[in-house]
């Protein structure tokens, strides 16, 4: 297998203006759980091994404030800062503790696009377990992109990530052996374009997409199931304009997995997913889906 330094996609920070609406919705809807308030952040978890799988800030506007990833060793972790400084990135915290109650090793760099980049190694986890209808850990992140391959270009070369697969509109890019971690999608600006979060199977994306509506929040695409990759998915857009997914079934790849080209990831006129029923995505998620721009940006 390749010999990734990013072990995992571990968290994200999101940017609100009514952070007490926020953590409403995703512990009372979407199924996360608060673990802990540190300053003018909430941490909330999902059912998995991470403390923690989602930070929210008070913010001007709904924005991307940060990605982390957990790297494999403090080894790797300096290694990762010499390559991202001498690549042009931003060094906004040098290596040492993390700010997070999780704990751990850290630095956090502004790639050269914009999105805010922090890496950890040894942050603390915990007893995950499997529950159904409730999320289990970040499946993966989209990133809008308007040079989309120099910004995969980045992912692989300095971080170390593998090219899994391209579409037309997409490449999908792996650091372990789920299909993607990262998803980068062509735009006419940077910023998010979705945050995906792993359910335990099919099922769990059914029963926890029917809860969402039940709730409120219509599915703004789905549910269907993706070519690159082969998950399960369905999409919301929470209160604030951020599109996110319930997602399962992530084809799990190795190095002998043969990367696909936007040729061979075609479909049929009007389909645009492999099961060909899920209805056109909504006008309010296309829209969602280039509305959210990174904090600074």
């Amino acid at each position: 297998m390749t010999d990734f330094p990013v072990s995992a996609l571990r968290s994200v920070e999101i940017g609100t203006p009514d952070i007490a609406g926020s953590v409403d919705f995703y512990t009372r809807v979407w199924g996360l759980d608060l673990v802990d308030e540190v300053g003018d952040k909430v941490f909330l978890a999902a059912t998995g091994d991470d403390f923690h799988v989602l930070e929210l800030k008070q913010s001007d506007r709904a924005e991307l404030r940060k990605i982390t990833f957990r790297v494999r060793s403090a080894e790797d972790l300096a290694s990762l800062f010499a390559k991202t400084a001498a690549a042009g990135c931003t060094v906004m915290r040098e290596p040492g503790p993390a700010d997070a109650p999780s704990g751990g090793e850290r630095f956090v760099i502004r790639e050269p696009q914009g999105s805010v980049l922090e890496f950890v190694h040894g942050d603390q986890q915990k007893q995950g377990t499997i529950v159904a209808n409730r999320p289990n850990r970040l499946a993966h992140v989209n990133i809008n992109s308007a040079q989309i391959e120099a910004l995969s270009n980045f992912y692989q070369d300095v971080l170390g990530f593998r090219l899994t697969d391209r579409s037309k509109l997409m490449a999908f890019l792996c650091c372990n052996n789920d299909h993607h971690a990262v998803v980068l999608a062509e735009a006419p600006a940077n910023g998010l374009n979705h945050i995906a979060f792993l359910m335990p199977d099919l099922e769990s994306v059914m029963r926890g997409s029917g809860l969402v509506v039940d709730k409120g929040h219509p599915i703004g695409w789905g549910v269907g199931r993706h070519g690159p990759g082969d998950n399960v998915f369905a999409y919301f857009i929470d209160p604030q304009g951020v599109v996110i997914e319930y997602t399962a079934e992530v084809l799990q790849v190795d190095d002998g997995y043969r990367v696909r080209g936007p040729a061979e990831w075609v479909w049929p006129p009007g389909r645009t997913d492999h099961w060909g029923i899920a209805p056109p995505k909504s006008d309010a998620c296309k829209k969602a889906q280039i509305s959210i721009g990174f904090s600074g940006g």
